[in-house]
Protein backbone atom coordinates (compact mmCIF):
# COMPACT_ATOMS: atom_id res chain seq x y z
CA UNK A 1 0.00 0.00 0.00
CA UNK A 2 1.33 3.41 -0.95
CA UNK A 3 1.36 5.79 2.01
CA UNK A 4 -0.81 8.81 1.09
CA UNK A 5 0.79 11.33 3.50
CA UNK A 6 4.24 12.84 3.90
CA UNK A 7 6.06 14.19 6.94
CA UNK A 8 5.94 18.00 7.43
CA UNK A 9 3.12 18.42 4.90
CA UNK A 10 -0.24 19.96 5.82
CA UNK A 11 -3.65 18.37 5.22
CA UNK A 12 -7.30 19.16 6.01
CA UNK A 13 -9.07 16.23 7.68
CA UNK A 14 -12.32 15.34 9.42
CA UNK A 15 -12.02 13.75 12.87
CA UNK A 16 -14.08 10.57 12.76
CA UNK A 17 -13.49 9.29 16.30
CA UNK A 18 -11.46 9.66 19.48
CA UNK A 19 -8.93 7.03 20.49
CA UNK A 20 -8.21 5.51 23.87
CA UNK A 21 -5.93 8.35 24.96
CA UNK A 22 -8.40 10.99 23.80
CA UNK A 23 -6.56 11.71 20.56
CA UNK A 24 -8.56 12.41 17.40
CA UNK A 25 -8.58 9.83 14.62
CA UNK A 26 -8.77 10.78 10.93
CA UNK A 27 -8.23 8.91 7.68
CA UNK A 28 -6.75 9.90 4.34
CA UNK A 29 -7.35 7.27 1.65
CA UNK A 30 -8.13 4.79 4.45
CA UNK A 31 -4.75 5.51 6.10
CA UNK A 32 -5.12 6.26 9.84
CA UNK A 33 -3.78 9.45 11.40
CA UNK A 34 -3.78 10.21 15.14
CA UNK A 35 -4.02 13.90 16.12
CA UNK A 36 -3.89 15.03 19.79
CA UNK A 37 -6.15 17.89 20.98
CA UNK A 38 -8.84 17.19 18.38
CA UNK A 39 -12.40 15.96 18.89
CA UNK A 40 -14.77 13.71 16.95
CA UNK A 41 -16.82 15.78 14.47
CA UNK A 42 -14.21 18.51 13.99
CA UNK A 43 -12.66 19.60 10.70
CA UNK A 44 -9.03 20.62 11.18
CA UNK A 45 -5.83 21.55 9.41
CA UNK A 46 -2.93 19.38 10.52
CA UNK A 47 0.77 18.86 9.86
CA UNK A 48 2.11 15.31 9.70
CA UNK A 49 4.93 14.90 12.24
CA UNK A 50 5.61 11.15 12.07
CA UNK A 51 4.86 8.48 9.45
CA UNK A 52 4.91 4.72 10.06
CA UNK A 53 3.97 1.91 7.71
CA UNK A 54 0.48 1.43 9.23
CA UNK A 55 -0.40 4.91 10.53
CA UNK A 56 0.82 8.47 11.05
CA UNK A 57 0.75 11.18 13.72
CA UNK A 58 -0.36 14.74 13.10
CA UNK A 59 -0.11 18.07 14.87
CA UNK A 60 -3.11 20.40 15.08
CA UNK A 61 -2.49 23.63 13.12
CA UNK A 62 -5.98 25.16 12.85
CA UNK A 63 -9.55 24.27 13.82
CA UNK A 64 -11.79 24.91 10.80
CA UNK A 65 -14.97 23.57 12.40
CA UNK A 66 -15.04 23.18 16.19
CA UNK A 67 -16.97 20.54 18.13
CA UNK A 68 -19.77 21.82 20.41
CA UNK A 69 -18.10 19.93 23.27
CA UNK A 70 -14.77 21.76 22.86
CA UNK A 71 -13.78 23.60 26.02
CA UNK A 72 -11.61 26.69 26.36
CA UNK A 73 -8.38 25.42 27.87
CA UNK A 74 -7.90 26.60 31.44
CA UNK A 75 -4.26 25.61 31.97
CA UNK A 76 -1.19 27.43 30.65
CA UNK A 77 1.01 24.31 30.52
CA UNK A 78 -1.67 21.84 29.34
CA UNK A 79 -0.37 21.24 25.82
CA UNK A 80 3.23 20.76 26.95
CA UNK A 81 3.16 18.83 30.21
CA UNK A 82 1.17 15.77 29.15
CA UNK A 83 -0.38 15.32 32.61
CA UNK A 84 -3.90 15.89 31.27
CA UNK A 85 -4.86 14.89 27.74
CA UNK A 86 -8.52 16.00 27.76
CA UNK A 87 -8.69 19.55 29.12
CA UNK A 88 -9.96 20.77 25.73
CA UNK A 89 -13.15 18.67 26.10
CA UNK A 90 -16.16 19.31 28.37
CA UNK A 91 -15.93 17.05 31.40
CA UNK A 92 -19.22 15.19 30.78
CA UNK A 93 -18.01 14.31 27.28
CA UNK A 94 -14.70 12.90 28.61
CA UNK A 95 -16.75 10.41 30.64
CA UNK A 96 -18.50 9.24 27.45
CA UNK A 97 -15.15 8.95 25.63
CA UNK A 98 -13.84 6.67 28.40
CA UNK A 99 -16.99 4.54 28.40
CA UNK A 100 -16.82 4.19 24.60
CA UNK A 101 -13.13 3.28 24.71
CA UNK A 102 -13.80 0.43 27.15
CA UNK A 103 -16.86 -0.68 25.14
CA UNK A 104 -14.74 -0.80 21.97
CA UNK A 105 -12.23 -3.13 23.67
CA UNK A 106 -15.07 -5.33 24.94
CA UNK A 107 -16.68 -5.56 21.50
CA UNK A 108 -13.39 -6.57 19.87
CA UNK A 109 -12.32 -9.15 22.46
CA UNK A 110 -15.15 -10.76 24.45
CA UNK A 111 -17.67 -13.35 23.35
CA UNK A 112 -20.15 -12.16 25.99
CA UNK A 113 -22.01 -9.10 24.76
CA UNK A 114 -21.47 -6.84 27.75
CA UNK A 115 -22.84 -3.32 27.82
CA UNK A 116 -20.31 -1.13 29.59
CA UNK A 117 -22.01 1.11 32.15
CA UNK A 118 -21.69 4.88 32.20
CA UNK A 119 -18.43 6.18 33.66
CA UNK A 120 -18.76 7.28 37.29
CA UNK A 121 -17.50 10.86 37.28
CA UNK A 122 -16.64 13.37 40.02
CA UNK A 123 -18.89 16.18 41.20
CA UNK A 124 -15.83 18.44 41.41
CA UNK A 125 -13.09 17.10 39.11
CA UNK A 126 -10.43 19.61 40.22
CA UNK A 127 -7.50 19.49 42.67
CA UNK A 128 -8.22 15.84 43.38
CA UNK A 129 -4.67 14.43 43.54
CA UNK A 130 -3.26 13.73 46.99
CA UNK A 131 0.30 13.14 45.76
CA UNK A 132 2.61 15.36 43.71
CA UNK A 133 6.14 14.68 42.43
CA UNK A 134 8.08 17.76 41.33
CA UNK A 135 11.44 17.33 39.60
CA UNK A 136 14.10 19.98 40.21
CA UNK A 137 16.69 20.95 37.64
CA UNK A 138 18.65 23.62 35.82
CA UNK A 139 17.07 25.25 32.75
CA UNK A 140 18.76 26.34 29.51
CA UNK A 141 19.63 29.71 31.07
CA UNK A 142 21.38 27.96 33.96
CA UNK A 143 18.67 28.88 36.49
CA UNK A 144 17.00 26.54 39.02
CA UNK A 145 13.58 25.28 38.00
CA UNK A 146 10.85 23.14 39.60
CA UNK A 147 7.74 21.87 37.88
CA UNK A 148 6.70 18.97 35.69
CA UNK A 149 8.41 17.20 32.82
CA UNK A 150 7.29 18.25 29.36
CA UNK A 151 5.49 15.42 27.58
CA UNK A 152 7.93 12.69 26.40
CA UNK A 153 10.99 14.72 27.47
CA UNK A 154 13.02 15.54 30.58
CA UNK A 155 12.67 19.28 30.09
CA UNK A 156 11.11 20.77 33.24
CA UNK A 157 8.18 23.15 32.72
CA UNK A 158 7.99 25.65 35.64
CA UNK A 159 4.97 25.02 37.83
CA UNK A 160 2.06 27.44 37.48
CA UNK A 161 -1.26 26.44 39.02
CA UNK A 162 -2.00 22.77 38.42
CA UNK A 163 -5.74 22.20 38.32
CA UNK A 164 -5.55 18.53 39.36
CA UNK A 165 -3.05 18.83 42.23
CA UNK A 166 -4.05 19.62 45.81
CA UNK A 167 -3.57 23.37 46.40
CA UNK A 168 -2.08 23.07 49.90
CA UNK A 169 0.46 20.44 48.89
CA UNK A 170 1.43 22.51 45.85
CA UNK A 171 2.04 25.60 48.00
CA UNK A 172 4.28 23.63 50.35
CA UNK A 173 6.40 22.38 47.44
CA UNK A 174 6.75 25.92 46.05
CA UNK A 175 7.79 27.22 49.47
CA UNK A 176 10.49 24.55 49.85
CA UNK A 177 11.81 25.27 46.35
CA UNK A 178 12.00 29.01 47.10
CA UNK A 179 13.99 28.23 50.27
CA UNK A 180 16.39 26.04 48.28
CA UNK A 181 16.95 28.78 45.69
CA UNK A 182 17.33 31.64 48.22
CA UNK A 183 19.83 29.64 50.25
CA UNK A 184 21.77 28.51 47.18
CA UNK A 185 21.36 24.79 47.95
CA UNK A 186 22.71 22.90 44.92
CA UNK A 187 20.20 21.37 42.54
CA UNK A 188 20.73 18.10 40.70
CA UNK A 189 21.78 18.41 37.08
CA UNK A 190 20.57 15.29 35.29
CA UNK A 191 23.06 15.59 32.42
CA UNK A 192 26.11 16.08 34.67
CA UNK A 193 24.71 13.79 37.42
CA UNK A 194 25.87 16.35 39.98
CA UNK A 195 24.05 18.48 42.54
CA UNK A 196 21.97 17.65 45.60
CA UNK A 197 18.21 18.31 45.39
CA UNK A 198 16.43 16.01 42.91
CA UNK A 199 12.70 15.99 43.69
CA UNK A 200 10.16 17.42 46.09
CA UNK A 201 7.32 14.97 46.72
CA UNK A 202 4.21 15.86 48.71
CA UNK A 203 1.44 13.63 50.04
CA UNK A 204 -1.70 14.89 51.76
CA UNK A 205 -4.53 13.18 53.61
CA UNK A 206 -7.61 14.55 51.87
CA UNK A 207 -9.80 14.00 54.96
CA UNK A 208 -7.20 14.69 57.67
CA UNK A 209 -5.27 17.42 55.76
CA UNK A 210 -2.02 16.00 57.17
CA UNK A 211 0.90 16.69 54.81
CA UNK A 212 4.11 14.73 54.22
CA UNK A 213 7.11 16.29 52.43
CA UNK A 214 9.71 14.00 50.88
CA UNK A 215 12.99 15.66 49.87
CA UNK A 216 14.82 13.43 47.39
CA UNK A 217 18.57 14.10 47.47
CA UNK A 218 21.70 12.91 45.71
CA UNK A 219 23.69 12.81 48.95
CA UNK A 220 23.28 12.43 52.70
CA UNK A 221 22.86 15.91 54.20
CA UNK A 222 20.80 19.00 53.35
CA UNK A 223 22.51 22.33 54.09
CA UNK A 224 20.54 24.44 56.62
CA UNK A 225 18.27 21.48 57.24
CA UNK A 226 17.02 22.68 60.65
CA UNK A 227 16.21 26.15 59.29
CA UNK A 228 14.29 24.59 56.39
CA UNK A 229 12.27 22.43 58.80
CA UNK A 230 11.51 25.38 61.06
CA UNK A 231 10.39 27.57 58.16
CA UNK A 232 8.15 24.87 56.68
CA UNK A 233 6.35 23.97 59.90
CA UNK A 234 5.99 27.62 60.88
CA UNK A 235 4.26 28.50 57.58
CA UNK A 236 2.40 25.19 57.17
CA UNK A 237 1.18 23.70 60.49
CA UNK A 238 -0.48 20.84 58.57
CA UNK A 239 2.94 19.43 57.68
CA UNK A 240 3.20 16.48 60.07
CA UNK A 241 6.40 14.92 58.77
CA UNK A 242 9.38 15.72 56.53
CA UNK A 243 11.41 12.83 55.15
CA UNK A 244 14.84 12.82 53.54
CA UNK A 245 14.97 10.22 50.76
CA UNK A 246 18.43 9.15 49.57
CA UNK A 247 18.70 8.47 45.83
CA UNK A 248 22.26 8.51 44.46
CA UNK A 249 21.47 6.33 41.45
CA UNK A 250 21.46 7.49 37.83
CA UNK A 251 17.88 6.42 37.29
CA UNK A 252 14.41 7.60 36.31
CA UNK A 253 13.02 6.08 39.52
CA UNK A 254 12.12 9.03 41.75
CA UNK A 255 12.45 7.56 45.25
CA UNK A 256 15.45 5.71 46.61
CA UNK A 257 15.05 2.91 49.16
CA UNK A 258 16.37 4.83 52.20
CA UNK A 259 13.96 7.15 54.01
CA UNK A 260 15.12 9.22 56.99
CA UNK A 261 12.48 11.23 58.90
CA UNK A 262 13.96 14.63 59.80
CA UNK A 263 10.71 15.94 61.28
CA UNK A 264 7.82 13.90 62.65
CA UNK A 265 7.63 10.12 62.55
CA UNK A 266 7.76 9.51 58.80
CA UNK A 267 4.10 8.93 58.03
CA UNK A 268 0.70 10.62 57.81
CA UNK A 269 -2.82 9.29 58.19
CA UNK A 270 -5.94 9.61 56.10
CA UNK A 271 -9.52 8.35 56.31
CA UNK A 272 -11.21 6.30 53.62
CA UNK A 273 -14.81 5.57 54.49
CA UNK A 274 -14.85 4.56 58.15
CA UNK A 275 -11.22 3.42 58.13
CA UNK A 276 -7.97 5.16 59.05
CA UNK A 277 -4.90 4.44 56.92
CA UNK A 278 -1.25 5.06 57.72
CA UNK A 279 0.68 6.33 54.68
CA UNK A 280 4.48 6.08 54.43
CA UNK A 281 6.83 7.49 51.74
CA UNK A 282 6.94 4.27 49.70
CA UNK A 283 3.46 2.88 50.33
CA UNK A 284 0.87 2.92 47.55
CA UNK A 285 -2.33 4.80 48.37
CA UNK A 286 -4.93 5.73 45.79
CA UNK A 287 -4.11 9.15 44.30
CA UNK A 288 -7.80 10.10 44.24
CA UNK A 289 -9.25 8.76 47.51
CA UNK A 290 -12.67 10.35 46.90
CA UNK A 291 -13.21 8.19 43.83
CA UNK A 292 -11.31 5.27 45.36
CA UNK A 293 -13.90 5.03 48.14
CA UNK A 294 -16.71 4.95 45.57
CA UNK A 295 -14.83 2.37 43.47
CA UNK A 296 -14.20 0.11 46.48
CA UNK A 297 -17.82 0.39 47.58
CA UNK A 298 -18.97 -0.82 44.16
CA UNK A 299 -16.58 -3.77 44.42
CA UNK A 300 -17.51 -4.71 48.00
CA UNK A 301 -21.27 -4.41 47.34
CA UNK A 302 -20.96 -6.50 44.17
CA UNK A 303 -18.99 -9.22 45.97
CA UNK A 304 -22.02 -9.92 48.23
CA UNK A 305 -19.74 -11.13 51.03
CA UNK A 306 -21.23 -13.11 53.90
CA UNK A 307 -19.86 -14.17 57.30
CA UNK A 308 -19.28 -17.67 55.88
CA UNK A 309 -16.99 -16.43 53.09
CA UNK A 310 -13.21 -16.65 52.82
CA UNK A 311 -11.95 -13.79 50.64
CA UNK A 312 -8.62 -13.42 48.82
CA UNK A 313 -7.46 -9.88 48.01
CA UNK A 314 -4.68 -10.10 45.41
CA UNK A 315 -2.34 -7.10 45.04
CA UNK A 316 -3.74 -5.67 48.26
CA UNK A 317 -1.32 -2.73 48.71
CA UNK A 318 -1.64 -1.24 52.20
CA UNK A 319 -4.85 -3.20 52.77
CA UNK A 320 -7.43 -0.59 51.80
CA UNK A 321 -10.00 -2.82 50.12
CA UNK A 322 -9.16 -5.78 52.40
CA UNK A 323 -10.26 -3.72 55.39
CA UNK A 324 -13.40 -2.60 53.54
CA UNK A 325 -14.30 -6.29 53.04
CA UNK A 326 -13.23 -7.71 56.41
CA UNK A 327 -16.33 -6.71 58.49
CA UNK A 328 -18.55 -8.72 56.14
CA UNK A 329 -16.32 -11.82 55.77
CA UNK A 330 -15.24 -14.85 57.78
CA UNK A 331 -11.61 -14.09 56.90
CA UNK A 332 -9.59 -12.09 54.37
CA UNK A 333 -6.15 -12.94 52.99
CA UNK A 334 -4.32 -10.01 51.41
CA UNK A 335 -1.30 -10.68 49.18
CA UNK A 336 1.17 -8.01 48.08
CA UNK A 337 4.71 -8.00 46.65
CA UNK A 338 5.94 -4.81 48.39
CA UNK A 339 6.99 -5.73 51.95
CA UNK A 340 6.64 -2.18 53.29
CA UNK A 341 3.03 -2.12 52.04
CA UNK A 342 2.34 -5.41 53.85
CA UNK A 343 3.75 -4.01 57.11
CA UNK A 344 1.48 -0.98 56.63
CA UNK A 345 -1.50 -3.23 55.89
CA UNK A 346 -0.95 -5.16 59.13
CA UNK A 347 -0.63 -1.91 61.07
CA UNK A 348 -3.77 -0.52 59.39
CA UNK A 349 -5.66 -3.65 60.48
CA UNK A 350 -4.52 -3.06 64.09
CA UNK A 351 -5.40 0.65 63.95
CA UNK A 352 -8.90 -0.21 62.74
CA UNK A 353 -9.31 -3.20 65.12
CA UNK A 354 -9.71 -5.68 62.28
CA UNK A 355 -8.69 -9.16 63.49
CA UNK A 356 -9.87 -11.39 60.62
CA UNK A 357 -7.47 -10.13 57.92
CA UNK A 358 -4.03 -11.65 57.26
CA UNK A 359 -1.45 -10.01 54.99
CA UNK A 360 1.28 -11.95 53.22
CA UNK A 361 4.30 -10.51 51.40
CA UNK A 362 5.50 -12.11 48.16
CA UNK A 363 4.79 -12.72 44.48
CA UNK A 364 1.04 -13.03 44.08
CA UNK A 365 1.26 -16.06 41.78
CA UNK A 366 3.54 -17.95 44.24
CA UNK A 367 1.60 -17.08 47.41
CA UNK A 368 -1.72 -17.85 45.72
CA UNK A 369 -0.30 -21.20 44.63
CA UNK A 370 0.86 -21.94 48.19
CA UNK A 371 -2.43 -20.97 49.86
CA UNK A 372 -4.50 -23.06 47.45
CA UNK A 373 -2.32 -26.09 46.77
CA UNK A 374 -0.31 -26.53 50.00
CA UNK A 375 -2.42 -24.94 52.74
CA UNK A 376 -5.67 -25.99 51.04
CA UNK A 377 -7.32 -22.62 51.77
CA UNK A 378 -9.99 -22.21 49.10
CA UNK A 379 -11.60 -18.76 48.74
CA UNK A 380 -15.29 -18.21 48.13
CA UNK A 381 -14.63 -14.75 46.69
CA UNK A 382 -11.52 -13.31 45.01
CA UNK A 383 -10.80 -9.61 44.67
CA UNK A 384 -7.96 -8.60 42.32
CA UNK A 385 -6.42 -5.17 41.71
CA UNK A 386 -3.31 -5.95 39.64
CA UNK A 387 -0.74 -3.55 38.13
CA UNK A 388 -1.13 -2.35 34.53
CA UNK A 389 0.21 -5.63 33.09
CA UNK A 390 -2.83 -7.46 34.51
CA UNK A 391 -2.96 -11.02 35.86
CA UNK A 392 -0.31 -13.62 35.00
CA UNK A 393 -1.43 -16.87 33.39
CA UNK A 394 -0.61 -18.93 36.49
CA UNK A 395 -2.94 -16.85 38.67
CA UNK A 396 -5.72 -17.06 36.08
CA UNK A 397 -5.31 -20.86 35.92
CA UNK A 398 -5.45 -21.10 39.73
CA UNK A 399 -8.60 -18.95 39.85
CA UNK A 400 -10.24 -21.10 37.17
CA UNK A 401 -9.25 -24.29 39.01
CA UNK A 402 -10.65 -23.26 42.42
CA UNK A 403 -13.64 -21.48 40.83
CA UNK A 404 -14.67 -18.96 43.51
CA UNK A 405 -18.36 -18.10 43.26
CA UNK A 406 -17.58 -14.45 42.59
CA UNK A 407 -14.57 -12.58 41.24
CA UNK A 408 -14.27 -8.80 41.42
CA UNK A 409 -11.56 -7.39 39.13
CA UNK A 410 -10.44 -3.79 39.65
CA UNK A 411 -8.23 -2.57 36.84
CA UNK A 412 -6.21 0.51 35.92
CA UNK A 413 -5.71 -0.75 32.36
CA UNK A 414 -8.85 -1.69 30.36
CA UNK A 415 -6.76 -3.44 27.67
CA UNK A 416 -5.30 -6.03 30.05
CA UNK A 417 -8.60 -6.24 31.95
CA UNK A 418 -10.48 -7.25 28.81
CA UNK A 419 -7.68 -9.66 27.84
CA UNK A 420 -7.99 -11.38 31.24
CA UNK A 421 -11.79 -11.38 31.11
CA UNK A 422 -11.58 -13.27 27.81
CA UNK A 423 -9.60 -16.01 29.61
CA UNK A 424 -12.23 -16.17 32.39
CA UNK A 425 -15.50 -15.80 30.48
CA UNK A 426 -15.79 -19.51 29.64
CA UNK A 427 -16.43 -20.29 33.31
CA UNK A 428 -17.77 -16.93 34.46
CA UNK A 429 -20.62 -14.65 33.52
CA UNK A 430 -19.57 -10.99 33.48
CA UNK A 431 -22.35 -9.31 35.44
CA UNK A 432 -21.09 -5.70 35.46
CA UNK A 433 -18.37 -3.60 33.90
CA UNK A 434 -18.26 -0.13 35.42
CA UNK A 435 -15.66 2.52 34.49
CA UNK A 436 -14.74 4.95 37.28
CA UNK A 437 -13.07 8.28 36.54
CA UNK A 438 -10.18 8.19 39.00
CA UNK A 439 -8.12 10.68 36.98
CA UNK A 440 -10.38 13.40 35.52
CA UNK A 441 -9.16 15.18 32.37
CA UNK A 442 -6.55 12.47 31.73
CA UNK A 443 -6.91 9.53 29.36
CA UNK A 444 -6.73 7.03 32.25
CA UNK A 445 -9.79 5.11 33.38
CA UNK A 446 -10.24 2.62 36.20
CA UNK A 447 -12.79 -0.18 35.85
CA UNK A 448 -14.49 -2.65 38.14
CA UNK A 449 -15.70 -5.90 36.60
CA UNK A 450 -17.98 -8.27 38.51
CA UNK A 451 -17.90 -11.97 37.54
CA UNK A 452 -20.12 -14.76 38.81
CA UNK A 453 -19.61 -18.48 38.36
CA UNK A 454 -22.04 -19.63 35.66
CA UNK A 455 -23.49 -22.52 37.69
CA UNK A 456 -23.67 -20.45 40.89
CA UNK A 457 -27.23 -19.13 40.86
Amino acid sequence: MEIPVSKNKEYVVDIMDNGFEGEGIAKIDNFTIFIPNTIKGERVRIMIVKVLSSHAFGKLIEILKASPVRETEDCQTYKRCGGCQLRHIKYEETLKIKQNAVQSLVNKTLKQKIEVEETLGMENPYHYRNKAQYPLGINKEGKPVMGVFANRTHEIIPIQNCLIQNKQAEEVAKFIFDFIVKNKVSIYDEKKQKGLMRHIVTKIGIKTEEIMCILVINGNEIPQEKELINQVIMHFPNVKTIVKNINKQNTNVILGKENIPIYGDGFIKDKLGEFVFKISPLSFYQVNPIQAQRLYQIGVDAAQITKQDIVFDLYCGIGTISLFMAPFAKSVYGIELVEEAVYAARENALINKIDNAQFIAGDVEKILDDLINKQKIIPDIVMVDPPRKGLDRRSIDNILRISPKRLVYISCNPATLVRDLSALEGLYEIKRLKPVDMFPFTSHVECVAVLELKNCQ
